[in-house]
This record gives structure tokens, sequence and C-alpha cells, in this order.
């Protein structure tokens, strides 16, 4: 019959040529999902969008790295693949996916098959998207750079923190690649840069835990913390060589002197009959030469 095994396999034969161009690469996976779950989410996605050319399920297959933490979808034809990169940076379970060609995408012959780019009338706003691409944290001048995460926060906990202080466009949580742990920093972007310094005010040196966030420009780099540092180091041991230096000038210069000289003067320490009263003369000369004396 038509639905013979000989069939299926002529029909596979055919799109084969065609595989490299009906796959994307997907990155930056959450954790806890499964193929089911992540085929179910492009094709609503794309439907969503208006990126569907036919009815039905545009997905035929899924494999899933869960422990390198990246995917492949593939397509049932090569408009519909074209049209899933418009999802580069979608959010999914927290994470901001990134979508990319596999490496084995051939551009010359894919332009033979069908559209190369993702058709400028989809509906990307609907997703949380814009057009033109998504923006990461990475190429966004006003980014901000935070370090000290608490390992156990997830990008959708930074972004609810983050979210206090304004809309926020993008996260990039940095992962292990082998374990897909947090490294503890990240990379965040808002929508309006002027909330930026207002959100490093609030969030550098927060406490989270046992650690303390480190939040910045990330444009200013480490570079310029450390450089800070050395200087408050410098100032701070040109102050105490100076300290040092002033002492001994004022040991060398009490050492030089060969007559005394006054000290300290004490007014009304004494009175006028006591003066007059001998005994008493030599017992406060006494009392001011024991408390008033000072060797070097």
């Amino acid at each position: 019959g038509n639905g013979g095994p000989g069939n299926f396999a002529s029909a596979v034969q055919q799109m084969q040529p065609t595989r490299h161009a009906r796959r994307i690469y997907v990155g930056n996976l959450p954790t806890n999902i499964s193929e089911p779950m992540l085929s179910g989410f492009f094709a609503q996605a794309l439907q969503a969008v208006g990126g569907t050319t036919q009815v039905g399920n545009p997905i035929l297959s899924v494999y899933l790295n869960m422990e390198k933490k990246f995917s492949f979808v593939e397509f049932r034809n090569v408009e519909e693949t074209s049209n899933a990169m418009a999802l580069d940076g979608i959010l999914f379970e927290g994470s901001n996916l990134r979508v990319r060609r596999p490496n084995d995408y051939n551009a010359a012959v894919a332009a033979t098959l069908g559209p190369s780019n993702p058709d400028p009338k989809l509906n990307l706003g609907v997703v949380g998207l814009r057009a033109g691409g998504y923006k990461r944290a990475a190429d966004d001048p006003d980014r901000l750079f935070m370090g000290g995460l608490p390992y156990y926060l997830t990008e959708v906990q930074i972004r609810e923190l983050l979210s206090q202080f304004g809309a926020v466009s993008a996260f990039d949580l940095v992962k292990d690649k082998e374990t897909g742990n947090s490294k503890g920093y990240g990379f965040a972007v808002f929508e309006d840069s002027s909330v930026v310094d207002g959100a490093i005010q609030g969030l550098n040196g927060l406490r989270m835990g046992d650690r303390a966030l480190t939040v910045r420009r990330a444009a200013e780099g480490p570079q310029r913390g450390q450089q800070q540092q050395q200087q408050q180091q410098v100032n701070a041991f040109m102050q105490a060589a100076g300290a040092a230096a002033l002492q001994q000038q004022t040991i060398a210069a009490l050492q030089s002197q060969a007559n005394p000289t006054n000290i300290i003067k004490l007014s009304n320490c004494v009175s006028i009959a006591e003066l007059m009263d001998d005994e008493e003369y030599v017992e406060i000369v006494e009392d001011m030469r024991d408390e008033s004396t000072w060797r070097l």
C-alpha cells in the first residue's frame, strides 16, 4: 500500500537534502525540561507569531542534551524554520533561549530551498520579542554586571529583584557549561537606561545570605575597581609615610635643643595665699615638676 515502509523511506530520503535548513540549534536551556515540553513550546510560539505556513504541528523532532543544555529542533519545512529564527531570546521557564543555525547549515544551498530570513510581518510582540532581533545583555552599552549572586537563585528570581528598579529587557545568567549550574554572576539590561544608576546604588553591596552583591556598569570593567583600590592603598601608604617622617622630624628637633622650652602653660592652678606659704610653695613646685616631666 501507499503507507508501506518503502514509501516512508522514500519520503525520508527526499527530506534529507533539506534537513540542514530545517533545523535550529537551541541553547541556554532551563533545567528540568523534556523533549515534548520543548516541542510544544516552539510549536505554540511559532503559531502565535503567525510563523506557520499550514495547519498541524510544525515540529518533526527534537533532540535534547540536558547535560550540556542544548537542543536541535527539526521543522517540517524551510520557511517555518527561518521564521523560528526570529524566536531568538524568547523567554522559556525563566531562560532567554539562544536560537541559531546548526553547524551543518549551508547558506548558499538553503537560499535555493526557501526563505532564509524570517517573515518581517511576524507578530513577535505577542511572545515578548521585538522586531529586528533580540538584544542580548552583552550587546548593550548600559548593561549591568551582577556578581556575588547566591548560586541557588534562578533567573526568574533575579529578574524579580531587578524589576523593582524598572522593566528588564534582558538578563543572562552565566552558567557552567558542564553542569548547567549558576556561576554566581550575570548581566542585565533595563528597558529604560535612566534607572541604571538607581539600580547600582540600591543593589551594590546588598547582602544576600553570606554573599554581598557587586553591581556596576559592565563597561567599567573590574580594572577600574582595581585601580581605585590600588589608589586607596597608595594614598594610605603616603599618609603613613608622611606621619612617620613628621614624627622623626619632631623627635630630632626636640633632641637637638639644649635648653628646655615651654610645652604646656597652666593657668589658675594655685592661689596667691598658697604661694605665700613656703612649704606649700615647695610642694606645688615638686608636684608640677612630676606632672609635667616628659622624657623621649
